[in-house]
């Protein structure tokens, strides 16, 4: 493959993966070639890295598809030193001589895991994936990352390396925590190296653009909210807070009156006194900003349970964003849960664990039951939503085929400022089987919220 298909096809996979590469950017980094050292392998990712990474969110798409596009060649391995022989060769070590084997890597492990040097490190990777990572799966032989750390499985040693660190101080404190820390770094760093170099060798077996599309998890920005793991949630948690400072201020109440504020009449007419009551020069009074109130209601059932996790956490943010924020969940029946997320600085996670052991969501089923929990909120919270307050209502609005409350969906609506359904299914999905997403997008503006981008968009979009 020539260095302008391997760049091609690169910038290619990077717009796959969620990054928003130019074509202006892509020529940038084919300049940016034409003066670097190319057998430099981590300056060559640098290089291509200032030219088309924009966010650090993007950085870990970026760098694993650099590991495939861009794989460790034999100036880098010739870098590392001398590689053994049974790095290539995948039957190397004998059954009989696997215990063994292992146990001399798991001694070499664990003199690198105490030291910096993260070029060794890599090395053994290659050589442990070399060893112990080949397997015959149902379409031949295969590698894998699980069989090499099964075989050296790197965090037993936790406790004689903790002793090696800690020496004789005593156990437990900062000094443990700052040892154990550094250790599950090194650690970390090793399953990267492992992870690649079997991802590089598959690659060579089946082909990049093969591999690229199972190793590469979208950027945070477009991971799909309702498939979101709880890693993934505590990524998006940290992208949160710029989105809630957009939507306030998108929803701030502005005066109409001009910049200044209102006419001060008693000022303007007290000034006019001096020009022989000719009001040459108008006061005005202050401007006071206000705060909009946001109401949240939330479908905090099973099937959406990331999506009810996200938005709640979005919520969290909002309450410094807003003069009042109330946050209502429910599954089959409603209940207000602002009372978890009221202690400031407080855990999202810990508010989360509470709303779900105290939160009065379930009457009978517990399936969701959109329209006894609209009915419910329109009879107990009736007062909550006025002139001042947006609604918003996040949900799938699959109401397993029990009656819609229309009624009272409109009686939440009507005296709205704003109100919008946000809905994390994509658009295509709506009105099909039990869901009545077009049902009640008649009455409520529904927008499909899949994924950061589309809040974003959603926010931007808003008057």
């Amino acid at each position: 493959m020539s260095l302008l298909d391997r760049h091609t096809g690169f910038v290619r996979a990077l717009r796959h993966g969620g990054l928003p590469v130019s074509l202006a950017e892509g020529l940038d980094a084919v300049r940016a070639l034409t003066v670097l050292d190319l057998a430099d392998r981590e300056t060559l990712r640098a290089a291509y890295a200032a030219s088309l990474c924009k966010r650090h969110t993007h950085r870990a798409v970026f760098d694993t598809l650099f590991e495939l596009w861009f794989p460790v060649g034999a100036a880098a391995r010739a870098d590392a030193g001398p590689v053994d022989a049974t790095d290539e060769e995948p039957d190397g070590a004998t059954e009989g001589g696997a215990a063994a084997d292992a146990e001399a890597f798991r001694d070499r492990l664990r003199e690198l895991l105490l030291g910096e040097d993260d070029i060794a490190l890599r090395r053994l990777a290659r050589e442990a994936v070399g060893r112990f990572g080949a397997f015959d799966g149902p379409s031949g032989a295969s590698w894998s990352a699980h069989m090499v750390g099964r075989a050296l499985d790197p965090r037993t040693l936790m406790a004689g390396l903790l002793r090696a660190v800690l020496g004789g101080q005593l156990p437990g404190g900062v000094a443990e925590r700052n040892a154990r820390r550094m250790i599950q770094t090194r650690v970390d760093r090793l399953n990267e190296h492992i992870l690649s170099d079997v991802r590089r060798r598959l690659a060579e077996e089946r082909g990049i653009e093969r591999v690229a599309e199972t190793a590469v998890k979208p950027a945070v920005e477009n991971l799909d909210i309702l498939r979101a793991s709880r890693t993934d949630l505590i990524a998006l948690r940290r992208e949160i807070q710029p989105l809630a400072q957009r939507l306030a201020t998108r929803l701030t109440i502005r005066q109409r009156a001009g910049r200044h504020g209102r006419l001060d009449f008693r000022r303007t007419v007290r000034a006019s006194l001096s020009t022989g009551g000719v009001p040459l020069t108008t006061h005005h009074r202050p401007r006071r900003p206000h705060k909009p109130e946001l109401v949240v209601l939330c479908d905090a059932s099973e099937s959406v349970s990331s999506f009810a996790h996200f938005t709640l956490m979005l919520a969290y943010a909002l309450r410094e964003q807003f003069a009042r924020v109330r946050a209502f969940a429910f599954i089959d029946t409603v209940d207000e849960v602002t009372r978890f997320f009221e202690q400031p600085g407080g855990d999202v996670t810990e508010a989360m664990r509470r709303l779900t052991a105290e939160a009065n969501l379930v009457r009978l089923s517990g399936h969701s039951d959109y329209g006894h929990a609209f009915n419910v909120f329109a009879m107990r919270y009736a007062d909550v939503i006025g002139p001042k307050s947006s609604l918003l209502i996040l949900g799938d609005a699959r109401n397993n085929y029990q009656d819609p409350a229309l009624a009272a969906l409109a009686a939440m609506v009507t005296p709205a400022r704003h109100a919008w359904w946000l809905n994390p299914e994509p658009e295509r999905d709506w009105d099909t089987g039990d869901s009545i997403a077009g049902v009640y997008g008649r009455r409520i503006s529904m927008i499909e919220c899949r994924n950061l981008t589309q809040l974003g968009q959603f926010i931007g979009e808003l008057a």
